[in-house]
C-alpha cells in the first residue's frame, strides 16, 4: 500500500519534468523566431525570401497601389469615358455605364466586352503565381483578418482538398460571382497545380460571363443609367473625395481591433 503514494509522486515528477521541457522548447523556438528577421506570419514564405518571392510580392503590392491610384478617377470617368474606365479598372459601374451608352448609340457592346477582358483579368495571373509559390499560406493571407471571410476561405479550401479539379475548374469560372475575394480562388488554382494556360482560359470565360451580365443590365437600363453616370461625373471630384475618405476610414477601422 505504501507503493501507491510513491508511484503517484514519481508520475507527478515525470509530468512536471515533461512540462518543463516543453516550456523550454517553446521558449527556445520563440527566441529562434525572434532572432530570425524573416520569421513573420504576415509574410507568405518561410525563412529568407528568394528573388522570385520578392518579385511576386512586389507585383501584388503594386497591383494594390494601382487600384488606389485609379480610385480618384473612377467617378469622373464613369459618365465621360466609361469604356476607358472598363479597360483600366474593369469596375462594375464602368461596365454598366459603358453598356448603357452603347444602348443610346455611343459605342457598342462588343467593344465593352473586349475592354472588360484585360480590365478584369489584368492581375489575376499574379494571384495564381502566388498560389503556385506559397500555397495555403497566401490563401490565408488573402482571406485577411475578418472572421467570416476566413471561415468561408477555409470551407473553400476543404472542398478543394476533397474534390480537386472537379471543384477548382468551375470555381474559377464563377469566381466573380462568389462571396469571397477572387484572389483567394485564383491562388488556390496555382496551389493545386493548375497550369497557367488552363487558368487563363477559365478566367476569361468567367470574366466574360460577369461582364456580360453587367453589360446586359446596363443595356436594359439605357438612358436612365447614362443620366446617373453623367450626374456622378459632374460631381466627380466630390464623389472621389468621399470614396477616398470611406476607404481610409475602413482601413483605420480594420486596423484598430488588431492593436
Amino acid at each position: 500500500m505504501d507503493d501507491e503514494p510513491i508511484a503517484g509522486e514519481a508520475s507527478a515528477a515525470t509530468a512536471s519534468a515533461g512540462a518543463a521541457e516543453e516550456a523550454e522548447a517553446s521558449s527556445a523556438t520563440g527566441q529562434a523566431r525572434a532572432a530570425d528577421p524573416w520569421s513573420d506570419p504576415r509574410l507568405p514564405w518561410e525563412g529568407k525570401p528568394r528573388r522570385v518571392d520578392i518579385a511576386c510580392w512586389a507585383a501584388i503590392t503594386l497591383s494594390g497601389l494601382y487600384y488606389l491610384v485609379i480610385l480618384p478617377f473612377r467617378a469622373s470617368l464613369v459618365g465621360t469615358h466609361p469604356v476607358l474606365l472598363v479597360l483600366l479598372n474593369g469596375s462594375t459601374e464602368g461596365i454598366v455605364s459603358a453598356a448603357a451608352f452603347a444602348r443610346v448609340g455611343h459605342g457598342s457592346l462588343v467593344v465593352v466586352l473586349l475592354a472588360a477582358i484585360p480590365g478584369l483579368m489584368k492581375f489575376d495571373l499574379i494571384y495564381w503565381w502566388a498560389g503556385r509559390l506559397w500555397g495555403e499560406r497566401i490563401v490565408h493571407l488573402f482571406a485577411g483578418g475578418r472572421e467570416r471571410q476566413r471561415r468561408r476561405s477555409q470551407k473553400f479550401v476543404a472542398r478543394v482538398n476533397r474534390w480537386g479539379r472537379w471543384f477548382t475548374w468551375p470555381a474559377i469560372i464563377i469566381a466573380p460571382f462568389l462571396p469571397i475575394p477572387s484572389a483567394i480562388v485564383y491562388a488556390i488554382a496555382g496551389w493545386t497545380g493548375m497550369s497557367w494556360v488552363t487558368f487563363l482560359i477559365l478566367d476569361a470565360i468567367g470574366s466574360l460571363s460577369w461582364a456580360g451580365m453587367l453589360a446586359g443590365l446596363g443595356y436594359a437600363l439605357g438612358q436612365h443609367a447614362v443620366s446617373v453616370a453623367q450626374t456622378v461625373s459632374k460631381y466627380g471630384l466630390w464623389v472621389s473625395i468621399a470614396i477616398v475618405i470611406l476607404v481610409i476610414a475602413g482601413q483605420m477601422r480594420s486596423v484598430r481591433p488588431q492593436r
